[in-house]
């Protein structure tokens, strides 16, 4: 594999930079341009192109997708249970997030903890920044409770789910791995692909689906 190493990357590397950083900072554009083709294209919203994305890299950092899913779902159903309990308080609503914050952070402490008592060490054991990453969720996630109510930020977490899963088998893909570190160059492709979803004007695929028996009498 070394001799497949762009001259570029072996400069960095010379220079301190890891491996592994040097990659998921080539994979970042072309995560993106996967999660804006699939927004543009194929019309699935999910919380904006930021929230899967980090997400995504969130999911990397973690021991395992299966440990990163789970905390996910902690942290939803937790940020959805603590609005409703704080419902009747009338808080405003960054107190609210910060109380709502606060819990769902010890209630992870006590789930990593849990993960050590079942000897699932690898969850026991997961880092505290994918922590704090996925954990930011629930602002996200509370935001989009108020404004357009709960069927809809649940549709748009599970999207964001999804996408984020896909996203991190596109990162953890051993051939375009090793394809960016020979060609580090093939990223600025991106910017010409993103030029061409963003001129996009024709229906979302999810739109020809819900309109289809409409699209059938034209």
């Amino acid at each position: 594999m070394e001799t497949t190493i762009s001259p570029i990357i072996k400069f960095f590397i010379l220079q301190g930079v890891p491996m592994e950083t040097i990659i998921l900072i080539l994979m970042l554009p072309l995560i993106a341009t996967f999660i804006a083709f699939l927004r543009q294209v194929v019309g699935i919203k999910a919380f904006g192109i930021y929230t899967p994305l980090i997400i995504t890299f969130a999911f990397l950092a973690t021991n395992g997708l299966r440990y990163g899913i789970a905390i996910f779902l902690v942290i939803l159903f937790l940020g959805m249970l603590m609005r409703f309990m704080l419902k009747p308080f009338r808080l405003l609503y960054l107190p609210r997030v910060a109380i709502m914050l606060t819990v769902v952070a010890l209630f992870i402490l006590l789930f990593l903890f849990f993960g050590g008592v079942i000897q699932r060490t690898g969850l026991a054991s997961v880092s505290i920044f994918p922590i704090v990453i996925m954990i930011t969720l629930v602002e996200k996630f509370v935001s989009v409770q108020i404004e357009k109510g709960d069927r809809t930020a649940l549709i748009l977490a599970f999207e964001t789910l999804i996408i984020s899963i896909i996203g991190f088998y596109i990162a953890s893909w051993g051939t375009l791995r090793t394809m960016l570190l020979s060609y580090p160059w093939l990223i600025l492709l991106t910017i010409p692909i993103n030029i061409i979803i963003g001129k996009w004007t024709g229906l979302r695929i999810s739109e020809y689906i819900r309109f289809r028996n409409i699209l059938k009498k034209l």
